[in-house]
């Protein structure tokens, strides 16, 4: 008999919002956390928006040590997989067994806005420490590996099973969370800490995608300037963020008496082997995954609830979506409520497939679909029912959710009501 996963646990950091229940009242009330740059001048650059967190390490569990020690992407995922561990009261659990209990961890870019730093200093001549007589910090080869991130949620949660990082670009948070899924399917772990996370805003990464035009350069209008499936999109807004959770085998959950969020029904990931920027307009490679994804879930296209859309804001990018949606479903996915969350916390590259799960299993969890903020515009090519504005009350039993990525890399997810 097949595993069940199930989630158990979520923590989050997101813009705008720094916890789980203040990031679902984001969402549900239909804010927005895109505002003008402040961690450095943009003025050079030709997009100057981004969604950053109101993060301060010192006040959410860090110690100095720790604050000193990780990226800020580092304390994002310690602190999200902190938050999932006591929401699922893992805490509390004598029985837990270390040696059964793994970490996954997705990233995009690792410790872009640390490395950013230290190559600036290091260039600049240094920083001479008469004790260590180094140029840069002593923990600038954490910064240099991403694989310092499942080691830092590791020791912080006390997990001694597999670890590992997924870098698939935008698609990692995804992929994480369906590897860990699956690690726990075929029984090498029966608890995962898994999730991703990311903080980019910095000029290295800013100007990369200035580079290519994927960004918006609406910057004067820093609230509206995401608008995933709106006629006037021109670009994404960059974001930050991280989101944690507590995976279990479903009967050792069921018998500790743990809530579950949603099982994790189906995943599949694929790839375009085609361009790094580019989509082929009809959503094949989108459409084959969700495909895969919904029959490894043995679910019917008829039996989802809600789409939980990648929904970036660029113009390429909404209309393959929207054809994936179509081929995959047929005349289901016009029936089907589609939103972007992004709309609202922007793209925190590889962590915004984690942030969207946790959207995906609150919407369950509360029968109410967030909205597509800024969506005042149709466009005739995105043409299905994507919740413009305001939050639906909708029974929620049954969430697809779905990644895309630079280098091709197309992921979906299948969550469920655990019944």
């Amino acid at each position: 008999m097949e595993r069940r996963v199930v989630i158990t646990g979520i923590g989050v950091i997101a813009p705008g919002a720094i916890g789980t229940k203040e990031f679902w009242a984001l969402l549900s009330e239909g804010r927005t956390a895109t505002r003008t740059i402040t961690f450095f001048d943009p003025s050079p650059f030709r997009s100057r928006v981004a969604a950053e967190a109101d993060f301060d390490p010192d006040l959410h569990g860090l110690s100095p040590q720790e604050s000193r020690r990780m990226d800020r992407a580092a304390q994002f995922a310690v602190v999200a997989a902190r938050e999932a561990l006591m929401d699922s009261e893992l805490e509390l659990d004598l029985s837990m067994d270390p040696h059964r209990t793994g970490v996954t961890v997705g990233s995009a870019v690792g410790a872009t806005m640390g490395l950013d730093r230290e190559y600036r200093v290091v260039s600049d001549g240094g920083r001479l420490d008469v004790v260590d007589h180094t140029y840069a910090v002593p923990h600038l080869y954490d910064y240099f590996v991403p694989s310092s991130f499942a080691g830092e949620v590791a020791r912080s949660v006390a997990a001694e099973g597999p670890a590992t990082v997924i870098s698939t670009g935008c698609t990692s948070g995804l992929d994480s969370v369906g590897y860990a899924a699956e690690v726990i399917r075929e029984g090498s772990a029966d608890v995962m800490i898994a999730g991703a996370s990311d903080a980019p805003i910095s000029p290295i990464t800013v100007a990369c995608f200035d580079a290519i035009k994927a960004t918006t350069p609406r910057h004067d209008d820093p609230a509206r300037a995401s608008r995933p499936f709106d006629r006037t999109r021109n670009g994404f807004v960059l974001g930050e963020g991280a989101a944690m959770f507590v995976l279990e085998e479903y009967e050792r959950a069921k018998a500790r008496g743990a809530h579950p969020y949603a099982e994790i029904a189906g995943f599949a990931t694929r790839c375009n082997a085609f361009h790094m920027t580019g989509l082929q307009p009809d959503g094949r490679e989108m459409a084959e995954a969700i495909r895969a994804a919904l029959g490894q879930a043995r679910v019917a296209s008829n039996q989802i609830d809600y789409i939980n859309a990648h929904g970036s804001g660029t113009k390429q990018n909404d209309r393959h979506e929207t054809a994936a949606f179509k081929a995959s479903l047929g005349s289901d996915a016009y029936r089907t409520p589609v939103s972007s969350i992004k709309s609202m916390v922007g793209h925190s590259l590889g962590a915004i497939g984690s942030i969207e799960i946790a959207a995906s299993a609150l919407a369950i969890e509360h029968n109410l679909v967030p909205p597509t903020a800024n969506l005042h515009e149709p466009d005739p090519e995105c043409d299905l029912d994507y919740v413009p504005n305001e939050s639906r009350t909708w029974p929620t039993d049954m969430v697809l959710t779905v990644g895309s990525g630079f280098g091709g890399f197309q992921s979906a997810m299948v969550l469920g009501r655990v019944t």
